[in-house]
C-alpha cells in the first residue's frame, strides 16, 4: 500500500513562495518534467544524493497525499521503484510539516518532518 505521508525537497525560496501564495507549482525540474517530484521516507536519502548533492539551504516538506485527490500517481523511476508524482499544483494545506534538511554522519535524513522532530506543524 502506498504511503500517505511523503516528502518534497524544496529550497528556502520555494518554501517561502508556497507559504506566500498558498500553492507550489513546482521547481524548475518539476515544471520541465510536467509533475511535482515527491519521495517516500525510504527514498529521501537517495533522492538527495542524486539530485541535491552539495546544495545547501534545503527544506523537507511532509505532504499528506490524502489531501491531493486524484492528482497523485505512483510511477516507476529509479530501478523501477514507485515514486509519488503530483500532476498539478501542491496546495500549502496539503503540507503537514516542514523542517530544515539535516543529515546524520551516515547520510540518513534526520529527523524527517512529522516524526517527532521540531517540524513547523500546520493544522488544517
Amino acid at each position: 500500500m502506498p504511503e500517505r505521508i511523503v516528502y518534497k525537497v524544496m529550497s528556502e525560496a520555494e518554501l517561502q513562495q508556497m507559504q506566500r501564495d498558498g500553492v507550489f507549482h513546482g521547481s524548475a525540474a518539476d515544471i520541465t518534467d510536467g509533475y511535482i517530484h515527491l519521495s517516500c521516507g525510504s527514498q529521501l536519502a537517495a533522492t538527495l544524493d542524486k539530485h541535491f548533492r552539495g546544495v545547501v539551504g534545503l527544506t523537507v516538506a511532509a505532504v499528506d497525499l490524502s489531501r491531493l485527490g486524484d492528482t497523485v500517481r505512483w510511477e516507476p523511476a529509479r530501478g523501477g521503484e514507485l515514486f509519488p508524482h503530483i500532476y498539478g499544483s501542491l496546495p500549502a494545506e496539503a503540507v503537514v510539516a516542514v523542517e530544515a534538511l539535516e543529515r546524520t554522519a551516515d547520510g540518513v535524513v534526520a529527523p524527517q518532518p512529522g516524526d517527532g522532530g521540531s517540524a513547523h506543524r500546520r493544522s488544517k
